[in-house]
């Protein structure tokens, strides 16, 4: 429920940022320009469109969030108050969204409110950033950790080691041999060619550091499975970062301009903009509200805390996300009445943090506020122009790219600068 509320608002951001359905609803609604008059929103309900507009319905939806994550701390037991209403009162809590959605938008001194509240969501949507990066390290650590712990029973353990760490080298390399052949020439793209430079270096020295004897000595599982799906997806942002990169253009022969430093078929990729925009934006949120879902489960929120399954407790499996058959429980929780069985996981605690869960989401709520109006580029962003060429959008992937690196170097050499120290990763 909470996530449908997400996504119901997260549509009508988009709604607000689309030029194409402010146009169609002008043109198609009768006693248009009257209803708006009548709202109080301007001749063209010009006050319900734009960014400003989607500063205060994530407003509203971000404190929300923050309201409920102050509201669940510390629930220990799903059957004290506070958990019952967290539970519950659905419709009563859609109320609230809506009217603190609406009340956002009378808010006085709004110049002032949206220039802080900028910053607030900047700070906000690069937290989000770094939480999901910390998640991936730790996914990463956590494959190779239940991997290794199966080469004690089984020796083809080794080999599925090894067939992943080829697969994700290789896809590596060929990202990046690809990226040097379309986003870069012999006599230009200068820029391209360091950054290209900088992150295939960053990846060949996390993996010299992952298998380095003094690594290995404190960290035995540390190994080249983690740095290649670290290195994998530094190549990922980096191709994301050089095609949201303002293309550069030169004078040819016949004194034209000239685009450079992009692909010859990119230019022809945006011809279809609504089918491009409904298309991406559709993935870039679901992947959005997945990054919520999966980042507010037990297991991530203890990874957060640095809390890890000790060595002799990993089962090793393929699919290494999922929870074996025993792990709940079920003999003293499930209940059989004649069909469906029923399980108690929350009959002793609660199965996930309620507050961490709401912290998320009011996380998730900035960083969607933020992307739908172009970061730092928000007096001209319109949904239909989410995924073109933007500085801020460059820098804020390749930030993020080298906040990972950073993130998973540390992993690496935290336990070597602080030798009396104990890491569990």
């Amino acid at each position: 429920m909470y996530a449908l509320y997400f996504i119901l608002v997260t549509l009508i951001c988009c709604i607000m940022m689309s030029r194409t359905v402010a146009t169609q609803m002008k043109d198609h609604i009768p006693f248009y320009e009257e209803m708006c008059k009548h709202l109080q929103a301007g001749e063209t309900c010009e006050k319900l469109v734009g960014y400003s507009a989607v500063y205060k319905v994530c407003f509203g939806m971000a404190c929300f969030f923050f309201i409920f994550f102050l509201f669940t701390i510390r629930i220990n037991s799903s059957k004290s108050c506070r958990a019952y209403i967290h539970n519950g009162f659905w419709f009563i809590k859609l109320l609230v969204l809506v009217a603190m959605c609406s009340g956002a938008f009378f808010i006085p001194d709004q110049k002032t409110f949206l220039d802080a509240w900028r910053y607030v969501g900047a700070a906000g949507g690069f937290l989000f950033i770094v939480i999901q990066l910390i998640l991936l390290v730790e996914f990463a650590h956590k494959w190779n950790k239940n991997w290794t712990a199966g080469t004690q029973q089984n020796k083809l353990w080794y080999g599925l080691l090894a067939l992943g760490t080829l697969i994700l080298y290789s896809v590596a390399v060929a990202a990046l041999v690809l990226m040097a052949i379309f986003y870069t020439r012999s006599d230009g793209c200068t820029f391209n060619k360091i950054l290209l430079g900088v992150n295939g270096g960053l990846c060949f020295l996390i993996s010299l550091v992952a298998i380095s004897p003094c690594v290995q000595d404190r960290q035995p599982h540390s190994g080249l499975l983690q740095s290649g799906l670290i290195s994998c997806y530094v190549m990922y942002l980096t191709f994301s970062a050089l095609s949201s990169k303002p293309p550069e253009t030169i004078l040819d022969e016949n004194n034209k301009n000239i685009t450079i430093c992009v692909p010859e078929f990119g230019q022809g990729l945006h011809r279809d903009e609504n089918l491009v925009t409904g298309l991406g934006t559709t993935i870039l949120f679901c992947c959005i509200l997945y990054s919520c879902l999966t980042s507010t489960t037990r297991a991530s929120s203890e990874a957060l805390r640095g809390i890890y399954a000790t060595p002799e407790t990993e089962v090793a499996r393929c699919c290494f996300c999922c929870t074996p058959d025993g792990d709940a429980d079920t003999e003293e929780h499930a209940v059989k009445r004649g069909g469906q069985t029923v399980i108690y996981d929350e009959k002793k605690a609660t199965v996930y943090s309620y507050a961490y869960f709401h912290f998320i989401f009011f996380l998730a709520s900035l960083y969607v506020m933020m992307t739908v109006t172009h970061w730092f580029h928000y007096e001209e962003a319109e949904i239909e122009k989410i995924f073109s060429e933007s500085w801020s959008i460059f820098w804020i992937k390749m930030i993020s790219c080298w906040v990972c690196v950073l993130l998973y170097l540390w992993t690496l050499i935290a336990p070597l600068c602080c030798p009396t120290r104990q890491f569990s990763v």
